[in-house]
């Protein structure tokens, strides 16, 4: 009884220390495109349990329209209060990222960032003309306006930044109510924050931040890998490697080490594809340029592997240059110029090199027939007196002795072809 009595009151002592321990401060960073994985971190992240404040550090030229809305949405639904600081110095919330910002319960910017530049536009940077502009410019425009009289900010602006696609500094989106304050770093952001009153879907909250922990949320190791793939340059060296790599395994059937890699770049390439403003005018360009190549290869030629330099330019330049206008807050895509340029020449080069090979090897003497036997050595298997047998390189043959009869076992070696009658000597 008497341990019984000493472990409830240690169980006792101990439940109000669990009890006061405080809830962090919850850092997420989101930086780069929006897509489909920033917003999946976001949600996931924001769904955690045990917070007292959610501060998003943003960067971003903006992203996929769907993606933003999920990212908005999460922060509107939350009942733990969210704030969205573009940070750091030099960072910008531009397209997509402005709604985000306009969704936080408290805006801020650091000194040296900016925030606008909203106006819907093509893959390419390109204006959405036409009734489909139109549609797109007045619903982003709306939902813009709609978060900011939310939040209390100036609507005006935030419809003007998706009409005009007008832009302004930390200091400018403070005195014009755009963002509700600045910050030279999040030690300032979170002094300026406690005990500031915010509304959230769990009703009035007034943060108390005080000797609260702070607590970074980072991407999971496969959240981090496919953001990293949602990059026109990555999804295209991709492509273009696994393309080369399934043309050496055809041509080598059985290496393995080619086909397996130029599988899992194809794959990895078609899953960042499927989040990219793809036109598969592009693609098909660049096969018909790999296409070409082998082609020329066949043929032993120029002409084709010009053209398909051509066609691999082309196809390279339009790749990421859809049509019909994706997301209108995506940001503006293309691949290098120069990795284009190294993977062309790269591209090149290397079926050069193999047409090369091959016209070398067909000028080579054909290393087959009985010719080939000069200066072999052999056995002799019966008399040459002048005719008999011998043995060179596993077969035998008729030959005759260069100097005279020539006993058998003894040694010989092939000193010329005559017909299909082997003339040895002795050694």
């Amino acid at each position: 009884m008497v341990w019984l009595g000493l472990s409830v009151a240690l169980l006792l002592a101990l439940c109000p220390a669990v009890a006061a321990q405080p809830s962090p401060v919850r850092l997420l960073e989101v930086r780069g495109v929006i897509n489909p994985f920033a917003a999946q971190y976001v949600e996931r992240s924001l769904g955690q349990a045990g917070a007292r404040l959610y501060v998003v550090l943003l960067d971003t030229p903006g992203g996929s329209e769907a993606s933003m809305r999920r990212v908005v949405q999460a922060i509107l639904n939350s009942p733990v209060p969210v704030a969205v600081y573009v940070a750091p110095a030099g960072a910008r919330a531009a397209s997509a990222g402005m709604f985000v910002v306009q969704a936080g319960h408290v805006a801020a910017m650091a000194p040296g960032s900016h925030i606008g530049a909203a106006h819907p536009v093509g893959a390419t940077g390109e204006d959405i003309g036409g009734a489909l502009g139109s549609k797109v410019t007045s619903d982003a425009a709306a939902l813009a306006r709609s978060l900011a009289e939310l939040r209390g900010r100036n609507a005006a602006w935030a419809e003007q930044a998706v009409l005009a696609s007008t832009s302004l500094t930390a200091q400018e989106a403070v005195a014009q109510r755009v963002v509700d304050l600045e910050a030279r770093d999040l030690a300032d952001l979170l002094a300026q924050l406690d005990g500031r009153r915010v509304t959230t879907t769990a009703g009035q909250v007034v943060l108390d931040l005080t000797g609260a922990p702070q607590e970074r949320v980072p991407m999971t190791a496969l959240e981090r890998l496919l953001q990293a793939l949602i990059d026109p340059n990555i999804a295209y060296l991709l492509m273009t490697i696994g393309m080369l790599a399934i043309i050496v395994e055809l041509f080598h059937p059985g290496l393995v080490l080619p086909g397996t890699v130029g599988a899992i770049s194809l794959v990895l390439a078609f899953i960042a594809f499927e989040n990219l403003p793809l036109n598969w005018g592009g693609v098909v360009l660049i096969v018909l340029a790999l296409v070409f190549f082998v082609l020329d290869i066949k043929v032993s030629g120029i002409v084709l592997s010009l053209g398909g330099a051509v066609a691999f330019v082309l196809g390279s330049l339009i790749l990421f240059s859809p049509f019909r206008p994706p997301s209108p807050h995506m940001p503006a895509l293309r691949v290098s110029p120069w990795l284009i340029g190294t993977m062309t020449v790269t591209t090149a080069a290397l079926f050069l090199w193999v047409l090369q090979a091959g016209l070398r090897a067909q000028r080579l003497p054909v290393p087959v027939g009985v010719h080939t036997l000069v200066g072999a050595k052999g056995v002799v298997v019966s008399a040459l007196e002048p005719l008999g047998v011998v043995q060179v390189q596993g077969e035998q043959w008729t030959a005759e002795g260069e100097g005279g009869p020539i006993r058998a076992g003894e040694p010989v070696e092939v000193a010329r072809v005559e017909g299909n009658t082997l003339i040895v000597r002795s050694l």
